[in-house]
Formats: C-alpha cells, sequence, structure tokens
C-alpha cells in the first residue's frame, strides 16, 4: 500500500505510515487538478493540507484511493460530496491546533492594542517613539467573538484570565466557559465590543460576513482579527475602514486568495498599512500542532485502511467495531437508497458466508456496511458484492 503526502506534512507522519508498512511518497508543495491525477495512480492514502485541492474529477480518476487526510482543521480544499460518492472517506484534525491558534489570537491582540507594529518600524528606522497615544491594556477590554467552537472558546478561556470583559456569538447553542456572555444577535456583538475575532467554519453562508453593513456598526476604534476563512471580511471594505480610522487596528492570517506555495508572490490591499498584521496562514503553526495533527490524521488513516473504522470521518457514516478473531472484515460502500442491504445478506446466503456481526448505517449520501464473516465462503463473494446494484465501493480486509 502507497501514501502520497503533499505540503509538508510533519515528519511523523511518515514515520507512522511507515512503520506499519505503507510506501510513503512525499512532496513539499500542492499539487493542482493535473498533477494530481497523474501523481494519485496506485496511491492507497492521500495526505494534503489547505493548498490542494480534490475535486471530483481527480477522485474519479484513481480507482485506488482509500482515503483522504487533511493534515488541518478545514475540509473545505475537498469536494466532500463527490469524496462520499466516490467511496473515499476524508478525515482531519479538528482539535489538534486548537491551542496555537488561541494563542496567537492572544498574542495579536495584545501587539494591535498596544500598537507595537508602528513602534517596532520606528524603532527600526531610529525614531524613538515613547507615545502613549491609542495604547492600551487589555484589561476590562470588551471581546467579542464570532464562532465559539474549539478555539473560540479556547480564546474566550484565555482572555478572561487576562482580564478582559467576553462576548460571543454563535449561530448554535453553545454552552458558556467561566464567565463569557452569549449574545443572541451578530449586529448586538459588533456593537459592544472593542476587539472582534472570528472563529467560524468554512460554510460558504459565512462569506462576507463582516462588510461594510458590519464595519459600520462597529466602535470608532475597533480592533478586528479573522484566523478562520479568508472570504469571511470583505478586504476591501476592511481597507476603507482602516484608512478612514474606523477600524485601529486589524490583523489577518488568512485571505479570500493565498499563493500555492513560497515561490508564488503573496499581494493584499492591506499590505504597509499602519497597525495591520499579515500573516501566511501560520494560526495553528507550531511545532506541537503539527506533530499532534500528524499524529491524529496519520492514525485515523491507518484504522481506516486495517480495520475500516471511520469513527473521526467527516463524510462517512461512523462506525467502529471490534475486531474479531478468525474473520474476515467485508466493507460495502453504495448510495444510500432503499434495498441494498436486503441484496447483500441474499448473495451472502448464496455464497455460504456465515456472517459473526453485522452493522449498517447510512448519511445523507451513501450507506456504509461492515460484516465480520467466517473465513470460509465461496470466490464468487467479492464480485458479487461489487454487482450489487448502487454499490460504490467493496473491500475485504
Amino acid at each position: 500500500m502507497k501514501a502520497l503526502l503533499l505540503e509538508n506534512i510533519h515528519p511523523c507522519a511518515v514515520e507512522i505510515l511507515e512503520n506499519k508498512g505503507i510506501i510513503v511518497e512525499n512532496c513539499n508543495r500542492g499539487l493542482n487538478e493535473d498533477e494530481l491525477i497523474e501523481a494519485l495512480q496506485g496511491i492507497s492514502l492521500l495526505g494534503i493540507r489547505s493548498r490542494s485541492h480534490i475535486s471530483d474529477k481527480v477522485l474519479k480518476s484513481t480507482k485506488d484511493l482509500l482515503a483522504i487526510g487533511a493534515y488541518c482543521i478545514g475540509t473545505n480544499q475537498v469536494d466532500i460530496k463527490a469524496a462520499s460518492l466516490n467511496g473515499v472517506p476524508v478525515f482531519n484534525a479538528p482539535y489538534s491546533n486548537t491551542r496555537s491558534v488561541a494563542e496567537i489570537v492572544i498574542a495579536e491582540i495584545i501587539f494591535l492594542i498596544r500598537r507595537l507594529y508602528d513602534k517596532i518600524n520606528k524603532a527600526h528606522m531610529g525614531i524613538w517613539d515613547k507615545s502613549a497615544e491609542n495604547a492600551h491594556e487589555v484589561r476590562g477590554k470588551k471581546l467579542g467573538i464570532i464562532g465559539y467552537g474549539n478555539i473560540g472558546s479556547q480564546v474566550s478561556m484565555l482572555a478572561e484570565a487576562m482580564g478582559m470583559e467576553v462576548y460571543y456569538y454563535d449561530i448554535l447553542d453553545k454552552l458558556t466557559i467561566g464567565n463569557a456572555k452569549k449574545v443572541s444577535f451578530l449586529d448586538d456583538l459588533l456593537r459592544i465590543a472593542d476587539i472582534v475575532t472570528i472563529h467560524v467554519d468554512g460554510n460558504p453562508n459565512n462569506a462576507k460576513l463582516i462588510g461594510e453593513r458590519e464595519f459600520d456598526i462597529m466602535k470608532n476604534g475597533t480592533i478586528l482579527l479573522n484566523l478562520s476563512r479568508g472570504f469571511v471580511i470583505d478586504v476591501n471594505s476592511l481597507y476603507r475602514h482602516i484608512i478612514s480610522g474606523k477600524i485601529l487596528g486589524a490583523s489577518l492570517d488568512v485571505f479570500p486568495d493565498e499563493p500555492k506555495d513560497a515561490d508564488e508572490r503573496f499581494t493584499s490591499p492591506l499590505q504597509n498599512l499602519p497597525n495591520v498584521l499579515l500573516t501566511p496562514h501560520i494560526g495553528g503553526s507550531t511545532e506541537e500542532a503539527q506533530l499532534n495533527i500528524g499524529e491524529f490524521v496519520s492514525n485515523k488513516l491507518l484504522e481506516y485502511a486495517r480495520t475500516g473504522s471511520t469513527y473521526a470521518s467527516v463524510n462517512f457514516p461512523k462506525i467502529q467495531l471490534p475486531s474479531v478473531k478468525d474473520c474476515h472484515r467485508l466493507l460495502h460502500v453504495h448510495e444510500n437508497v432503499p434495498g441494498v442491504l436486503s441484496q447483500i445478506n441474499t448473495i451472502f446466503a448464496r455464497n455460504e458466508v456465515n456472517v459473526e456481526s453485522q452493522y449498517l448505517k447510512t448519511n445523507e449520501h451513501i450507506g456504509y456496511v461492515i460484516a465480520d464473516v467466517d473465513k470460509r465462503y465461496n470466490d464468487s463473494l467479492f464480485e458479487d458484492l461489487k454487482a450489487v446494484q448502487h454499490t460504490i465501493k467493496v473491500r475485504i480486509l
């Protein structure tokens, strides 16, 4: 079995996979669609980060691909529905870099509210500026968090420990941590907050979540941070409000258009503006986070390859069954239509299969069957299962 790892995934991933007998091919950059189609021939496991986009065309071009590991939090770089309908589960690491992102948010808040960007630049130019104008403590300031998930709630705890008043808005009902206060409407949060930090997911409905209207609602002198998705903020509108002074400082780690690799030049209208921090999508880029991600995703890929477990998958029905001794495990992925399990059981009977255990689970697009069967059965079983109507993929472990 072969694995292809792209985009400088942590070396621990190679070690984990190779220790289980997987042949690993490594590439330090993202691949475009045509390159992926060529590179995936004969590859069973694919590891990516955010720069390689896995389309339906890519998925249909390879018969060997078993699973995709997104060595990051988001999976919007993968056509999730297409992956499901091609029988390819996708695994990610939704919790592994939470602390790293939360810490950089706090660091950037302090950096911006103290206007360190300006002071540092002036010192490098030989200007000795000791002015305290527009430099503040974070203690007592109102922090508004948009998106109170794993990262947002961690930011909340760190901010509260520093004496900030924390308010949060989320479209889902979330358990409040500490003394944070839930706000029912985004507009209300924007009116309250001295500092706004965004931690929403890649849902297309979040596009231009913060635009001209939302900037008008904010206080004069608001500080804004975005470490979620590049399309969440209308960058041109942000530019205008920084120039006008309405936004006192801003920090962006994600952008609508990001370079595919280090050789491609990064451009943004926000470059060279005072008190604006631009970082190259490094919110989770710490050794600790990348190690955690490398270990977590690699182990999930191995579990699926070896046992069929999909418990941590973002697109497959979640099944994790204990192994059964002296059995073969049959995995059947099919379109979610009625009658498939009945066909499978008819085939089992025709092929004299003794079923030790069987489990079916479905989601919106697919059904997934795991069956542990006695090792003695007719040689025709595999081909018969592939011939079941609406079958997507069949494996025997």
